[in-house]
């Protein structure tokens, strides 16, 4: 059996398409800027899913990060891209997903040199599904209030990634 190959749509300074990569070469000590994207899904309650990345994840292993995310494959819709990763990811369907950082764009480097480039909208969506986690993309999660993962990650931002200490910062409280 092969592997499947996952492609990124790489991308210019301006946001354009400018070709692909298969994922697993793209994230590197040099990664090109790629195109991406970024959920944080809530319950009926209001509560936000936080979400241990697992610890053989090739990036940030064992860093709790929001939701999930991932990466349009070339020519998919943001949408159907988002349903994708949230049933690999986590086992779950999504609804009312609505786009709350349309230009979030970042540049990290985690602590074994491989570094993510991404121009990555962050979305919101809702599930009201029991949350059944691939083992292989998550190692642990959590429901919190919005003002609960604030202050985690104010607290212990060295736990958490890099991106989603960005983003609480540019969304409104």
């Amino acid at each position: 059996m092969t592997a499947v190959t996952e492609l990124v749509v790489l991308l210019d300074d301006h946001g354009n398409a400018i070709g692909t990569a298969d994922k697993a070469a793209v994230h590197t000590t040099d990664t090109a800027l790629h195109q991406a994207f970024s959920c944080h899904l809530h319950d009926a309650s209001g509560r936000v899913l936080v979400t241990r990345r697992a610890l053989a994840k090739r990036t940030w292993p064992g860093v709790w990060t929001n939701s999930f995310c991932g990466h349009p494959a070339p020519g998919e819709d943001i949408e159907h891209a988002l349903a994708r990763r949230a049933m690999q990811e986590l086992g779950v369907t999504v609804q009312s997903v609505s786009v709350v950082l349309d230009d979030f764009r970042y540049r990290a480097v985690d602590a074994s040199g491989i570094v993510e480039n991404e121009i990555c909208p962050v979305y919101t969506a809702v599930t009201t599904d029991e949350i059944r986690p691939n083992p292989d993309e998550v190692s642990e999660w959590a429901w919190l209030t919005p003002e609960d993962l604030r202050s985690a990650v104010e607290s212990a931002p060295f736990a958490f990634s890099p991106w989603l200490g960005w983003q609480l910062e540019r969304l409104p409280a």
